[in-house]
């Protein structure tokens, strides 16, 4: 194990058939799959599960608009500054240990959720959740690789992905349902007879991996902890604190890019740094990083805004919401079972991707071209396109991304695509609703300047003051679809910057090297 453990070259030589084995052996390796699965989905529903509930716990917590969105922001925030320590910690007590002990604290983590009294509280354990959970992604992802054999590495990511893919569509769905049905603490207390389940399997037949000495890097830690933390509170504060006028914005903004560089230079300067440099030059890896990053800000900033809208231009209700959005998980499903056969079968993994992110591309040119008249269908359908796409991109990614990497590696390799895909979606998300807002009050102004007299409205303005409290239910009327026309435009206007955002993602595809393997072998890379 140890000479396999050993830094690989960028470009490996062909594997031969009877070398296909996996690197660790497990007493039951579907229960395994079973229990590192479980442990996955759960912690990528509660991204974004808590969501639905804020109002519910606002009220119960005794917070305000303000406060009681740290309980999404503590969560981000502690999951993103652990994320980077996977792979050393990884190393130092164990991947079996550390991996157990995640879910169990997870699992503890989100009772305790549950039982807050005060925002204080919920706080804290939010965090504690969000550290737990940050280690789960890329330690269930590492075990499921090393415990398969190489030429199932492609349907292995398949099942994989469905977990991180279709998280975040259910998280609201769920939680919309828990709170309204029953209460929103159930959103927490959900996570333990799964989360138990799951606790009990991986005890059972996880299997262990030889640890190694491995030295800390303090200073990169610190450096990179301090603009994680600098970055997410930029995202999370700028739209209440008016970004760029607010002295609070600047200094998370000096304290972002000051210390991000300072980052770089220590990694590429320091004889020990964090992550080993060989990671980042390993360009199908490095692509894959930028590709991440893509997929964060389309996939997440699609399912913030498109729940909202729903409800607030079309009326639906939240289990109807989520009706409308099945389609998009359903066709990751499809899509994903079909990329990993293809992967399989030795087809080149960069056309694959490329037309991937083409439909994902026109399911949101479909997507801009809405109004406030749009369907049922032509949400299904768009949705059904995306998921599609979405699902053909991220298993020949995956695949391409570990293909070149060695096995000491994959956790460490793993922690940064999972923390690239966080802050993706963090900035994604912010950035798409800043837009939203100001071309809300943009078009609102723009469309309320042609609503005169002269331009045949439905009201009179010449005579409204006679009309009294009938004259200003009126103007409050015709405000109203003002107000429903511009957030209609706004919303377009973000689907068409998130397409070309796609689009210009496609050319990267064939900067990556192609796979030439075929079915009776392992999957090997060349030029």
């Amino acid at each position: 194990m140890a000479s396999r453990a050993a830094p690989a070259a960028a470009t490996p030589a062909p594997t031969h058939p009877l070398e296909d084995v996996a690197e660790l052996e497990t007493r039951n390796y579907p229960l395994m799959i079973i229990g590192v699965m479980a442990a996955s989905l759960l912690q990528i529903l509660d991204t974004t599960i808590a969501n639905v509930a804020l109002p519910h716990m606002q009220s119960s917590l005794g917070a305000t608009v303000d406060t009681v969105t740290w309980v999404l922001t503590s969560y981000i925030i502690a999951s993103a500054v652990a994320l980077p320590i996977t792979g050393w910690l990884a190393d130092r007590i164990g991947a079996r240990r550390l991996f157990i002990g995640s879910v169990a604290g997870f699992i503890l983590a989100s009772m305790l959720c549950g039982l807050a009294q005060n925002l204080e509280e919920m706080v804290a354990f939010r965090a504690l959740q969000g550290v737990a959970g940050a280690f789960i992604a890329p330690l269930s992802q590492s075990f499921m690789l090393d415990a398969t054999r190489p030429t199932r590495h492609p349907q292995i990511m398949a099942i994989w992905g469905m977990g991180i893919m279709i998280g975040p569509i259910l998280g609201p769905i769920l939680g919309g349902w828990l709170t309204e049905t029953a209460n929103w603490r159930w959103v927490f207390f959900v996570n333990l007879p799964v989360g138990i389940a799951s606790l009990a399997l991986l005890i059972a037949f996880l299997p262990a991996r030889p640890r190694r000495k491995r030295s800390f890097d303090i200073t990169g830690f610190l450096l990179l902890a301090i603009a994680l933390t600098a970055f997410q509170l930029l995202l999370d504060r700028g739209a209440q604190a008016d970004w760029l006028a607010s002295a609070e914005i600047w200094i998370y903004l000096v304290l972002t890019v000051s210390a991000s560089w300072m980052v770089i230079v220590h990694f590429t300067t320091s004889k020990a740094p964090m992550f080993e440099r060989a990671l980042f030059a390993d360009r199908n890896f490095s692509i894959a990083l930028c590709f991440m990053v893509v997929i964060g800000i389309v996939m997440f900033a699609v399912m913030a805004l498109l729940p909202a809208m729903l409800q607030t231009l079309f009326g639906y209700g939240v289990i109807d919401t989520g009706i409308v959005l099945m389609p998009r998980g359903v066709g990751i499903l499809i899509s994903m079972q079909l990329s990993g056969l293809m992967m399989r079968r030795g087809i080149d993994a960069r056309p694959v991707v490329a037309i991937g992110f083409v439909i994902c591309a026109y399911s949101l040119w479909q997507m801009a071209h809405w109004s406030l008249a749009v369907d049922e269908q032509h949400v299904i359908i768009s949705g059904l396109l995306q998921g599609l796409g979405m699902g053909l991109v991220f298993i020949p990614l995956q695949v391409s991304a570990f293909a070149t990497l060695s096995p000491a590696r994959r956790t460490d390799g793993s922690s940064l695509l999972n923390l690239f895909r966080s802050l993706g979606a963090s900035a994604g998300i912010s950035w798409m609703t800043v837009l939203l807002a100001r071309n809300i009050q943009t078009s609102h102004a723009d469309l309320g300047s042609h609503v005169t007299a002269a331009t045949g409205s439905v009201v009179d303005f010449s005579t409204i003051d006679r009309f009294q409290a009938l004259g200003d239910t009126a103007i409050t009327l015709l405000d109203a679809e003002v107000n429903r026309q511009a957030a209609m435009i706004a919303y377009v206007d973000d689907f068409w910057l998130m397409m070309w955002i796609t689009l210009a993602a496609v050319p990267l595809a064939f900067l990556m090297r192609g796979n030439t393997g075929r079915s009776n072998g392992p999957m090997t890379l060349s030029e």
